[in-house]
């Protein structure tokens, strides 16, 4: 049902300066795969094969990655070093791949409105590749999408943040429909320290029905200046429905330094480590 995936990767990454200077951030790596490489293998768990990735000036590398590099391959064919190309020749097998650039950096709502031309009319998942989730029996996304096939409305993915920290997100309050689940009453993006309905912060992970985009086209700008997905999800909840999830599985914050060094070092022992000792790499 789900059959489309959007990347807004966009954004400079000023956080990861000077890294980020010549280098988009959804390229990092987390030990030897790159974000956005993580993001779409996670789609392709959750049976979507259409990733739509919206990118700004200089990310000519995210395309790249997704291609073949014959002079790479050339090089590397019939040694052991090929096999390190397994994970993302399957990857790029398995999955289609769009762009579209933006033009203005006008915030997470306005990247969502610019992938319109690649989304169309239809149901469709967003992943911010710099929110990485771990969830090794299901995918975030995979339990999203699920959900959706039952319940037919916009997702968003949640998670519980510390107060003090609740001013860094867009914080939902609702009402607790089964356990894990909320049907949205309210949501507000970076509520000033103190006024946060909840400590229940939005994550990189949604599931969006179509008529986002009518909505988006005449949400104004609002905090920041920016076009909020927050402000167009809120009157999507207020006149129809709108879910928050609290998602089984960890996340990490890739934006942050801290997020980024903890989640290489979790990747590096859970996931790396098992797959170096099984493959005899």
């Amino acid at each position: 049902m789900i059959k489309k995936c959007l990347f807004p990767a966009a954004g400079y990454g000023t956080r990861f300066l000077p890294a980020t200077k010549s280098m988009p951030k959804e390229m990092m790596p987390i030990v030897n795969k790159p974000l956005i490489e993580y993001g779409v293998d996670e789609a392709i768990e959750a049976g979507i094969h259409s990733m739509c990735i919206v990118t700004g000036r200089g990310k000519h590398s995210l395309m790249d990655h997704f291609d073949k590099n014959y002079e790479l391959e050339h090089q590397i064919s019939g040694t052991t070093k090929e096999a390190l190309l397994t994970d993302i020749r399957a990857s790029i097998d398995a999955a289609s791949f769009t762009y579209i650039r933006q033009k203005e950096m006008l915030g997470l709502g306005h990247a969502i409105l610019t992938g319109k031309e690649l989304i169309g009319d239809q149901a469709f998942a967003v992943i911010l590749a710099d929110d990485l989730c771990i969830n090794q029996e299901q995918s975030v996304l995979n339990q999203m999408v699920d959900l959706y096939k039952e319940f037919g409305c916009s997702i968003v993915a949640v998670e519980e943040v510390p107060e003090n920290e609740t001013h860094k997100y867009g914080v939902i309050s609702g009402e607790e429909i089964r356990d894990g689940l909320f049907r949205i009453e309210n949501m507000i993006e970076k509520p000033e320290p103190g006024s946060a309905p909840s400590n229940m912060a939005i994550i990189g992970r949604y599931i969006l029905t179509p008529d986002i985009f009518d909505i988006l086209e005449k949400t104004l700008p609002g905090k920041n200046g920016e076009i909020q997905i927050t402000d167009a999800l809120l009157e999507q909840a207020q006149a129809n429905c709108v879910l928050a999830y609290k998602f089984k599985g960890r996340r990490f914050d890739c934006g942050s330094v801290e997020g980024f060094i903890d989640a290489t070092n979790y990747c590096y022992e859970n996931i790396y480590m098992k797959d170096k000792k099984r493959t005899n790499l």
